[in-house]
């Protein structure tokens, strides 16, 4: 009798800070530094100028829209984003930083909602409001019973997989770091004696080494291994070489899925040697509606990827991606035209994948194979 694959519901950078904070029941302080904003509320007009009114206060499931109905009908094993926000109500802005985005305490359930297994915090804006942040941050998650990983109170705590029971007795295990490329400054990493974020200097061989040294120390036999990584620039469909070779590095070392973000929109999709790597998930709630620049590279489509992992070895059976956008700072099914957009797209941009099946009923659902 086969075993039911491992299904992983995996996305890149959830942004519950800054605008979308302003639209739930308990705004936190609106102030913010950036060179051309210095309101919150600005970014809620910029989405209500592109897609019409946005009548807040809004429930805390309603950032989320359809992507709810879409997890539960998926039934995960594990559910794993990037919290790219701090969680404070602590406000001395971190020095040297345009950008700063934090989300009121009070506001949690909003995060609660979706249900995360793990939260990834070891990005460029979990320590926007400091060491003191961070701690309120940390105290409110797992007060909230959410597990964190990527960040914490030394370098210890901050290295440390995030454990997830699976099906069969077996344990998903998630380790998380960033690099510079994203924009985490050296002064954020975690250290003996301070809180901060797993940091590495680049994507190389000692830092593939490393961290999947330290996956194998805690691996047991059915285990899967993950590494979640915040690296890379926001813009642009290119991976550095030095990227990809960590990644294989990864893989080749025992690490059975590589899960990155970072970018704004959809980077690469790979299959090496059987396993799965996103190089750039894209964003998945933010509050760029409405914002201009950018538009070719349609940041507005918000891609979830359910990922089916056989068990006990993590290779990939298939990966299914499940397209939203962003309207009115809500998820909402993409359209089939933007569906067929997106899937034209993924082919273009994946490696080891046969061409790719779009379904349209009841809901836009892109299904990849290894080739």
């Amino acid at each position: 009798m086969t075993a039911e694959p491992v299904t992983l519901a995996l996305c890149g950078d959830v942004m519950l800070g800054r605008g979308v904070d302003q639209i739930l029941p308990f705004p936190g302080d609106p102030e913010l530094r950036e060179p051309y904003v210095q309101d919150a509320r600005i970014y809620v007009g910029l989405a209500e100028s592109a897609n019409g009114p946005v009548h807040h206060p809004v429930a805390f499931r309603y950032p989320w829209g359809d992507a709810l109905a879409a997890l539960d009908a998926a039934e995960p094993d594990a559910r794993v984003l990037n919290l790219e926000t701090s969680v404070t109500r602590h406000g001395t802005f971190a020095p040297g930083r345009e950008i700063h985005y934090r989300m009121h305490p009070a506001n949690l359930p909003c995060l609660v909602a979706a249900r995360p297994d793990v939260c990834v915090l070891s990005n460029n804006h979990v320590l926007d409001f400091g060491r003191e942040g961070l701690a309120e941050t940390l105290r409110g998650l797992a007060a909230a019973g959410l597990r964190s990983v990527g960040a914490g109170a030394d370098v210890e705590a901050a290295r440390r997989p995030a454990v997830v029971r699976l099906p069969g007795g077996h344990r998903l295990l998630v380790l998380a770091l960033g690099m510079p490329s994203s924009g985490i400054p050296r002064t954020w990493a975690a250290t003996a004696r301070h809180s901060g974020v797993h940091w590495a200097d680049g994507p190389t061989p000692a830092t593939a080494a490393a961290v999947a040294a330290q996956l194998r120390a805690r691996k047991r036999i059915g285990d899967l291994a993950m590494v979640s990584v915040h690296w890379g620039s926001n813009w642009g469909y290119g991976v550095p070489h030095a990227q990809t070779a960590c990644a294989h590095a990864l893989i080749d070392a025992g690490v059975d899925l590589v899960h990155g973000h970072s970018s704004h929109h959809p980077r690469p999709v790979e299959v090496y040697q059987g396993k799965l790597i996103l190089h750039g998930c894209g964003d998945f709630i933010d509050d760029y509606e409405g914002i201009t620049g950018y538009e070719r590279y349609r940041d507005d489509l918000r891609p979830l990827y359910l990922a089916a992992l056989e068990p006990g070895t993590g290779r990939l059976q298939e990966l299914r991606i499940v397209p939203f956008q962003a309207h009115r700072m809500r998820l909402r099914h993409a359209s089939a035209e933007d569906a067929r957009w997106l899937g034209a797209l993924f082919d273009r941009l994946a490696g080891g994948f046969a061409p790719g099946a779009l379904t349209t009923d009841p809901a836009p659902v892109l299904t990849l194979r290894p080739a």
